[in-house]
């Protein structure tokens, strides 16, 4: 019966998510009549351009939207987030939770001809995901050691049950990497990763920084028959409008993750050239977030951020800076996550009299200019609304006496300066709760989850012992109802302390050519391969 309870929690078997005004993901799959064609070139527009290709110490969305195509995980998911074999066949977990045991699909080969083994599985899973992944550090921390007792064995030995780690073995949040390349080095130095080797549908060609990424078809591929396409290019185009424009002219025929002006977004869900696909984000569940580095001045006040919560318009933001196409958000889960979501928790509606108050309270009086105090807005480097964001939320805090300064730099910059130096007053950018929020929210609010260097993680140097022990609960609760209540217990102490303050979900979508075929519209489809896709001639 535990092995059975396990099984259903690691799987999430029971987790289904429901986006309100959308309908249940088409699955992905050919049409009555359709037989896919070989060859082509698909052109993907990705932005910003990847800082790297292995989401294994890097996990920002644009190097999995390219690099899931090259490396590959031990499961991926299906619509309903259920785990459906990859680099394993199948997977046993122990009556008391401590194992958990995978097969591992024979003939497999890496793309220089080296075979795949349970020792890539073992290298990968205790000296890079447990040491230098964002998200994984956290997920594997209970991770003790990986048995490797044959080739096609790889066994998990955990200090405590992980209800999560099965939720967490996709391509784009724990790819394996190839043991006998990395082995002995710095994994996020290694010159490999300039010419990644993986196990992928498609080999990588060439890396041109800016401008594009080629891949080619890998023909040793174990999926026997796929990928159907020769090539992908993935093309850095930073211009939004420009993105639009080429998409239009079938310049580029598939871009994921929005991408485009929000204002061009019903034009182009007109063009009879092209289709709109809300769904593959589901996964991820993102937020977009205010977030305080708690060791400054004035906002070090929960009173402050408080005010703060209260002065910003949320839903006047979505509506002029994102075309409507969004939604806000009122916590770090949303509720499409379902169960894991509380009704019951602390409220900011948008009350400016009520900000000027707490900021009175806080011994924060305007003075003769009219000014309270000035904080920097560093905004996130993915996508150009942020720019228009940050001028909204100046304009916002502006009326209750709040100077921002937004603050916008290019990626190397800002990795540094938030998640090395921490140099920053508050952040504005999106975080993936993800469909198991342990995964997710575990490493921004989890005192022992910062680490400098490490981006996406906490970097606000908040430290609650009662989020530290809900943390500790729902590690390993297994009782699903138990689980959640740690979730929604969670919730409310964030929305207390506020470290920080949920703005909005992500507005994701998809935006591809008609004649392209198989995209995938399964839970994480947006970040995982292209191996079923196919151009129509």
């Amino acid at each position: 019966m535990l092995r059975k309870l396990v099984r259903t929690l690691l799987v999430g078997a029971n987790l289904t998510l429901a986006i309100p005004g959308i309908a249940g993901a088409a699955p992905t799959g050919l049409a009555a009549g359709q037989t896919p064609v070989r060859g082509g070139t698909l052109v993907v527009a990705v932005n910003p351009d990847p800082a790297q290709l292995s989401t294994a110490f890097h996990n920002q969305y644009a190097n999995a939207v390219a690099g899931s195509n090259i490396f590959e995980g031990l499961v991926s998911y299906d619509k309903d987030n259920r785990a459906v074999p990859a680099l394993a066949t199948r997977w046993e977990v122990s009556d008391d939770g401590l194992s958990i045991a995978f097969k591992l699909r024979s003939g497999v080969r890496w793309h220089d001809g080296k075979p795949f083994t349970s020792a890539d599985v073992q290298y990968t899973a205790l000296e890079v995901w447990k040491k230098v992944g964002p998200r994984a550090r956290v997920t594997f921390e209970p991770l003790l050691a990986v048995d490797t007792p044959d080739a096609s064995t790889a066994i998990f030995r955990l200090r405590r049950p992980a209800p999560v780690i099965l939720n967490s073995l996709d391509a784009a949040e724990a790819p394996i990497l190839p043991r006998h390349l990395y082995e002995g080095t710095d994994v996020r130095s290694n010159p490999v990763n300039q010419h990644p080797v993986g196990t992928g549908p498609f080999r990588f060609k060439e890396w041109k920084k800016s401008q594009q990424i080629i891949l080619e078809r890998n023909p040793d591929y174990w999926d026997s028959g796929k990928p159907y396409l020769d090539r992908v290019i993935f093309r850095s185009l930073p211009d939004s409008a420009t993105r639009a424009a080429a998409l239009e002219t079938g310049e580029i025929q598939y871009q994921p993750f929005g991408g485009v002006p929000l204002a061009d977004v019903k034009r182009l869900k007109s063009n009879p050239n092209l289709v709109f696909e809300p769904h593959g984000y589901e996964y991820n569940a993102q937020v977009f977030y205010l977030a305080f580095n708690l060791r400054r001045p004035h906002v070090d006040q929960v009173k402050v951020r408080e005010a703060i919560a209260y002065a910003l318009d949320k839903q006047g933001l979505v509506d002029t800076v994102w075309h409507g196409v969004a939604r806000t958000a009122d916590s770090p889960i949303v509720p499409a996550l379902g169960d894991f979501y509380a009704k019951d928790k602390p409220a900011y509606p948008y009350d400016p009299i009520e900000a000027e108050k707490l900021l009175d309270e806080a011994g924060l009086p305007r003075k003769p200019d009219g000014k309270r105090f000035t904080v920097k807005l560093d905004l996130s480097i993915n996508g150009e609304a942020f720019p228009l964001a940050g001028e909204y939320i100046r304009q916002n805090l502006a009326k209750v006496g709040i100077d921002v300064k937004p603050v916008l730099t290019e990626q190397g910059a800002f990795l540094k300066r938030i998640w090395t130096d921490y140099d920053f007053d508050i952040l504005f950018q999106g975080f993936s709760t993800l469909m198991d929020p342990e995964l997710g929210l575990t490493r921004l609010v989890w005192s022992k989850a910062g680490a400098k260097g490490v981006p996406n993680v906490n970097a606000f140097a908040y430290a609650s012992p009662r989020v530290d022990a809900l943390i500790a609960h729902y590690q390993q609760e297994l009782d699903p109802r138990k689980r959640y209540e740690a979730f929604h217990d969670l919730q409310r102490v964030l929305l207390t302390d506020l470290p920080l303050i949920p703005v909005m979900e992500a507005p994701y979508f998809t935006f591809y050519n008609k004649r392209v075929h198989g995209v995938d519209t399964s839970s994480d489809g947006a970040r995982s391969s292209l191996k079923d896709a196919w151009i129509e001639p």
